[in-house]
Order: C-alpha cells, then sequence, then structure tokens
C-alpha cells in the first residue's frame, strides 16, 4: 500500500554515491576496505 516501507533484505547491497558506498553496504565490497591480510602459512600439509 501507500504507507508500507520498502522491502528489503540484509543481503541486498544498499549505499550512497562515490565514499559513501554506492552499492556496497552489506557485501564483500563494504567490508574489504577494513580488512588487511597479514600472512599466509600452510604447514603439515601432506
Amino acid at each position: 500500500g501507500l504507507n508500507t516501507g520498502a522491502i528489503s533484505t540484509e543481503v541486498a547491497p544498499f549505499g550512497g554515491v562515490k565514499q559513501s558506498g554506492l552499492g556496497r553496504e552489506g557485501s564483500q565490497a563494504g567490508i574489504e576496505e577494513y580488512l588487511e591480510t597479514k600472512a599466509f602459512h600452510f604447514g603439515g600439509l601432506s
């Protein structure tokens, strides 16, 4: 109806423009900015 809210899901990306996160909120691209890979070590693999 007229006064109902938009149907949304937590897995759908949303956001503003440029640094606001167009399509980045709630997605892998949104969190990659805050992650940093230090090192990988795979030992004892046979």
